[in-house]
């Protein structure tokens, strides 16, 4: 099946999603960067952290976080943008999705950090990018689901230094990966960003 625009209106202001079905029986939702700075589903990194997924067999599923795109609603600082995740989670629970998984890109990791705690059926967390120098990730709990992280080198909103201090916080067996020389936006270098990903979905 191809890729549809889908819109998920029962929860809350209505919400755009892409969902692509895969050929195997894992699911992954994704979130974009911080809405007031240009970002949406379609982002570059985005795109390229919900291609590794497909090539692993996952269906994806892309929002716009609310207010954003063909999204209803307004921005509300993460609180609303975390029940967004939650509804699309359970839009594919509904669909009978056997293994669910949550990724996200700058601020949709530091987003899904927070709605980790309340999503028991979620098995695995990918965060690329999480700007800790930017967002409050104090109060993310420590989860052994949170399975790997990544950023680059020169990331300035993710310092290397920060961010392994953060993840040992956040999961003892995380697997972290820079990206030498790369920035927060993966300005060529996301062919590597993908090769991680479909190293670690395909290990």
């Amino acid at each position: 099946m191809a890729q549809e625009t889908i819109f998920i209106e029962q929860g809350g202001p209505r919400l755009e999603c892409l969902l692509e079905p895969g050929e195997g029986h894992r699911a992954v939702v994704i979130t974009h960067p911080h809405p007031l700075y240009g970002g949406d589903m379609h982002n570059e990194v985005v795109e390229a952290v919900s291609q590794a997924y497909q090539n692993s067999g996952f269906t994806t599923m892309r929002l716009n976080f609310r207010g954003v795109g063909r999204s209803a609603g307004v921005y509300d600082h993460g609180a609303g943008e975390r029940v967004d995740v939650l509804r699309a989670l359970e839009y594919l629970s509904d669909r009978g999705e056997p293994e669910i998984h949550l990724a996200g890109y700058s601020f949709g990791a530091w987003v899904n950090g927070t709605v980790l705690p309340l999503a028991a059926d979620v098995a695995c967390m990918v965060m690329v990018s999480p700007p800790v120098a930017f967002l409050d990730f104090d109060e993310l709990e420590p989860d052994e689901r949170i399975k790997l992280v990544v950023a680059g080198s020169g990331d300035d909103m993710a310092p290397e230094s920060m961010l392994r201090e953060a993840s040992r916080r956040w999961s003892s067996g995380v697997r972290l990966e820079f990206i030498e020389g790369g920035d927060h936006f993966y300005e060529g270098r996301l062919p590597e960003l993908r090769r991680i990903l479909d190293e670690f979905l395909q290990a």
